[in-house]
């Protein structure tokens, strides 16, 4: 699984950079590719990466605010242009099925590929074959969401050397077996899979926050997870305007993190009021949360 940081900033876009859009590409499903929030100029941070627009099938917008969403019709255009047939779905607050179709119609953009526009609330969930994805609300004074994707467990390894020496060889037997299927071999011998199969392999959580005021309900949320990434918006001495205007400090999303008991936390969404202030900003959420560090444009993280 790899994180594609395409955008780290927040509220303008400023040459260090560019305003929100994080890409996820799951490399143990065919490479398949979600994208998360689309500020202005994510096709054009697009560009630089590896992530291509054919290749996303699912975008999650977190609310509705300029540096989330205004870089969205010039990539469903560039998609379109580009020639890509495949279906799109589109996830976000009430309003987003509203400016999509205004834009496209206003621009007179016709769109080759068939596109579903969801609008989530606090408890949305869906499951794919391999992820499961659930939304909580934010606090930023408009509807606001963090969204987070999980991995199914999967079965464990099977053992196949005591089946060997049942003389049950290889073939498709062993599949349903690691299913923990009950069955009958041709002798008669009974076999069960669960006799057969070690623990269940945990699947990785991933939380995946939009602009929000520090909130109590992101820890259990957020309990456990491998990767939680955050707004960081303003360092500690900014706490009150980072109030006022609905987002976290570095501080207080470490301290979230923190209480959350999560692998690792990625700060994003920074002010460019702290360019060059990176490593500043690392050691002080440090401070309160050891594992921590700061995307910055182009940043691909893998685990």
């Amino acid at each position: 699984m790899e994180f594609h940081f395409l955008g780290t900033g927040s509220g303008v876009p400023a040459l260090q950079r560019n305003v929100s859009a994080l890409a996820i590409r799951f490399l143990q499903q065919k490479g398949m590719q979600w994208l998360f929030d689309c500020g202005e100029a994510t096709q054009h941070q697009l560009l630089h990466s590896p992530i291509t627009l054919a290749k996303i099938e699912r975008i999650f917008i977190s609310h509705l605010h300029g540096d989330h969403i205004f870089g969205l019709p010039g990539v469903l255009g560039s998609r379109s242009f580009q020639g890509s047939e495949t279906p799109l779905i589109l996830y976000g607050p009430k309003g987003l099925e509203a400016f999509v179709y205004s834009s496209l119609q206003v621009s007179n953009t016709h769109l080759r590929f068939p596109l579903q526009i969801i609008e989530i609330e606090e408890g949305f969930r869906f499951q794919t074959d391999e992820l499961e994805v659930e939304v909580i609300e934010l606090d930023h004074g408009m509807p606001s969401y963090a969204f987070k994707i999980r991995e199914l467990d999967k079965p464990g390894t099977l053992n196949v050397e005591a089946l060997k020496k049942m003389g049950v060889m290889p073939g498709p037997i062993y599949q349903q077996l690691k299913e923990g299927k009950v069955l009958t071999l041709d002798d008669g011998q009974v076999v069960e899979g669960k006799d057969f199969v070690g623990p269940a392999k945990l699947g990785r959580t991933i939380i995946v926050g939009g602009d929000t005021r520090p909130l109590e309900k992101m820890i259990d949320f957020a309990k456990g997870a491998d990767v939680l990434i955050h707004e960081a918006t303003f360092r500690h001495e900014k706490a009150s305007h980072a109030r006022q205007y609905g987002h976290s400090t570095v501080r207080q999303a470490a301290e979230i993190a923190n209480k959350a008991e999560v692998e690792l936390l990625i700060l994003t969404h920074i002010s460019s009021r702290y360019a060059g202030q990176e490593q500043e900003i690392e050691e002080e959420a440090r401070r309160t949360f050891t594992n921590t560090i700061i995307a910055y444009d182009q940043m691909i993280y893998s685990i």
